[in-house]
Formats: structure tokens, C-alpha cells, sequence
């Protein structure tokens, strides 16, 4: 009995610590860390938009955009640590539920341990850049994309691998973007601590942001699929390189300014998250 008091006590001492203040602030400046990635790739890819050319417009090329600022390396340093406040918050609600009447349910944890392993490996990659590794984080999305599906579909398997992970993504892409639209999201955020214009702006931004962000998974998904059934790794696409594509669309660069604005509205949307988000 004793073993088991003290077991139970444990476990309660462990769930009051994930539900504190300190993680709660983790992962607010998670979400302010996250927006600020999505602004600097929405306004990467506007660039490229409306020039042609440009850096690449993914996690890497925001991350370089921040390094050559003043203080750049210093800034580098604050978001790689609150990246890592957003992977410990993903890490407490895998363990002990996320906020809400169904948050214990065993999917949703699953899925917040897969944040978790994300957000600590963005984290991870971004403090290695702050450290002078500058292929790290800084990398390209693209060539990274290549050279995992070229190792994956030279295992035995491999072009089925590459499809199903093609699958997940298109799919994740298609969820998140109906999950917008259909605004899901207002279930996780404290709406009546808005004022009523303040809700149709974060409706706004969540639900376009959310769509912009759906298209761009869902492609690259695509590509990834098309990669295995043709077993070409070169037809894989990172962000960057799926990004260009919409310019190459019959609606030309206005198609890709329109993705980017979107991306810059799931940036602010994140911001919206910070200050808004139940944790």
C-alpha cells in the first residue's frame, strides 16, 4: 500500500509539474519561435515570387536570414531554446494528456510524442547552427529531401517505404488543411478572452494560414510519391523546391505569393497561439 501511496504521489508530483507555469511559458515561446520561422518563409518565398531567384524558402533559409542579422547569432540561440520549450511541452502532454475533456486519449498523446521528436530535432538543429555548424540547421530542405528518399529506396522495400511516407505526408498536408477550414483550432484556444473582433481576425489567420500550410504538405507528398513510383529521388521536393513549383502553375507567381501570404498568416497565427493557446 505504501509503495503504491507513494507511486500515485509521484505520479501526481509529475503531472502538477507538466501542468506549471514554466512549461506553460515553454511552450508560449515555442509558439512565438514557430511564427517567427513561418513569417521568414513567407517572406522568402514572396521573394522568390517576385524576383525569380532569391534564398530558399524553408526552415534553413529562415534560419540564415536570422544569422546575418545584428545580434543574429544571439537570436539564433533564444529561438533554437524556445523550440526546445515547445518539444518539452509536446513531451508533457504525450506523458500525462494534453489540455481538454478527451486530451488523455492514447492517439492524441501519439501524436504529441511525434511533435515532441520534431520540435526536438528543429531545436537541436537550430542551436548547431548558433554553435558554428552552419550545414545543420542551415541545410537545404531540398537536398536533405533527396538524399533520405535516395538511401530509403535503395533498401529492399524501399519504393514502398517512400510511398507510404508520401501517403502520411499528403495525407498530414489534406488534415491539417480541412482541420483549418472547419476551425479546430478554437477548440485549443481561449475564445472567450477574445474581444469579438479579435476572434474573426485569429479565424482568419488560423483558417488561411492552416489551408496554406495543408497545400504545402499535401504537395510534397506528392512528390514524394511520385519519387517511389518512378524511383527517382530527384523528383522529392523539400518546401523550397515545392514552394517554386506553384510559380510554375498556369496562374504563375501570383499562385506561390498567395501560398506565402498564407504561411506568413500561420506565423501570426502562432503568435495568436502564444498569447491564446490553452497549455
Amino acid at each position: 500500500m505504501a509503495t503504491g501511496s507513494a507511486t500515485a504521489h509521484g505520479r501526481g508530483q509529475a503531472r502538477r509539474a507538466a501542468n506549471s507555469k514554466a512549461v506553460a511559458a515553454a511552450a508560449r515561446a515555442g509558439f512565438v519561435a514557430r511564427g517567427v520561422i513561418y513569417v521568414l518563409i513567407g517572406v522568402l518565398a514572396l521573394r522568390i515570387a517576385f524576383s525569380g531567384g532569391g534564398k530558399q524558402a524553408d526552415r534553413g533559409g529562415a534560419i540564415a536570414e536570422i544569422a546575418q542579422k545584428p545580434f543574429g547569432t544571439v537570436l539564433l540561440w533564444l529561438l533554437g531554446a524556445a523550440l526546445a520549450g515547445m518539444a518539452v511541452w509536446r513531451l508533457s502532454e504525450a506523458a500525462f494528456g494534453q489540455a481538454g475533456p478527451d486530451g488523455e486519449k492514447p492517439g492524441k498523446r501519439a501524436m504529441a510524442a511525434g511533435r515532441f521528436v520534431f520540435y526536438g530535432f528543429v531545436s537541436y538543429s537550430v542551436l548547431s547552427y548558433a554553435a558554428g555548424d552552419k550545414g545543420s540547421g542551415g541545410g537545404s530542405s531540398d537536398k536533405n529531401s533527396q538524399d533520405v528518399t535516395a538511401k530509403a529506396l535503395d533498401w529492399p522495400g524501399g519504393q514502398w517505404i517512400v510511398g507510404i511516407a508520401g501517403v502520411a505526408v499528403a495525407a498530414a498536408g489534406v488534415w491539417i488543411a480541412v482541420r483549418g477550414v472547419m476551425r479546430k483550432f478554437e477548440k485549443h484556444l481561449k475564445m472567450s478572452e477574445m474581444s469579438q473582433k479579435t476572434r474573426k481576425v485569429v479565424d482568419f489567420f488560423g483558417v488561411f494560414g492552416g489551408m496554406a500550410r495543408g497545400i504545402v504538405f499535401a504537395t510534397a507528398g506528392g512528390f514524394a510519391i511520385a519519387a517511389a513510383v518512378q524511383h527517382k529521388p530527384g523528383k522529392a521536393k523539400g518546401m523550397d523546391d515545392t514552394l517554386r513549383t506553384f510559380a510554375g502553375t498556369p496562374a504563375g507567381p501570383w499562385l506561390l505569393a498567395l501560398i506565402a501570404v498564407g504561411l506568413t498568416a500561420f506565423g501570426v497565427f502562432s503568435w495568436a497561439n502564444a498569447r491564446w493557446r490553452k497549455v
